[in-house]
């Protein structure tokens, strides 16, 4: 007979959770294991056992934002108009951040407290944007060098960036309650934004 599990995912999922928003609003300085637990309904033993300790809860986090911004993304389905995948994908940014605000923080601001960020994990999402831009400018798709250096990214990538700065930008204002009107005044608003950004690529 298998021996039973201890902890499940279902346990794994709700540290993930209760550790983003404790990360988002107090940063990881604030981040106790035992607090985390107790809000979480488990014990610290749980949390030693799924991740093996505070540092590896943090970037647990930070690799499990991008998964699921990885997966949101990828869902984003390729039609004849690269322009309109263009659009989609930065939409599909946005409704992201904007059901998974405290995911979204964590992964994009500093960590603080000495903790490095991991790396790896963005990659693939900016290639995926990367590749629609270059779909958009009748570009190659296919690149494999790392976000973040600027002077080595082709015509593609530096795009992808600037579009990606714009997008993170407009995102990061709406969450902090600094873009006006209604929710689907804030989406229009950010749709246009895009629309009109379509000089980024090109340029």
């Amino acid at each position: 007979m298998a021996r039973p599990r201890t902890h499940d995912e279902t346990v794994r999922t709700r540290l993930l959770e209760e550790a983003s928003q404790v990360i988002a609003d107090s940063g990881a300085q604030g981040l106790s294991l035992r607090s985390v637990a107790r809000s979480s309904h488990t014990t610290t033993a749980a949390v030693y056992s799924l991740f093996g300790g505070r540092e590896a809860l943090i970037q647990a986090v930070v690799e499990e934002g991008f998964r699921r911004f990885g997966a949101v993304l990828a869902a984003v389905e390729h039609t004849d108009d690269p322009g309109a995948d263009l659009l989609a994908l930065g939409m599909a940014y946005r409704e992201f951040a904007l059901a998974d605000p405290h995911f979204y923080r964590v992964m994009f601001e500093s960590l603080g407290d000495g903790l490095s960020r991991p790396e790896t994990p963005a990659s693939p999402t900016f290639q995926v944007l990367r590749a629609a831009v270059a779909r958009a400018m009748g570009l190659p798709q296919d690149d494999s060098r790392e976000p973040g250096s600027s002077p080595d990214l082709d015509p593609a990538g530096r795009a992808a960036l600037r579009l990606w700065a714009l997008a993170h930008g407009l995102i990061s204002l709406e969450l902090t309650g600094l873009v006006p009107g209604d929710a689907d005044a804030r989406r229009r608003d950010y749709a246009a934004t895009l629309r009109a950004a379509r000089g980024l690529v090109a340029g």
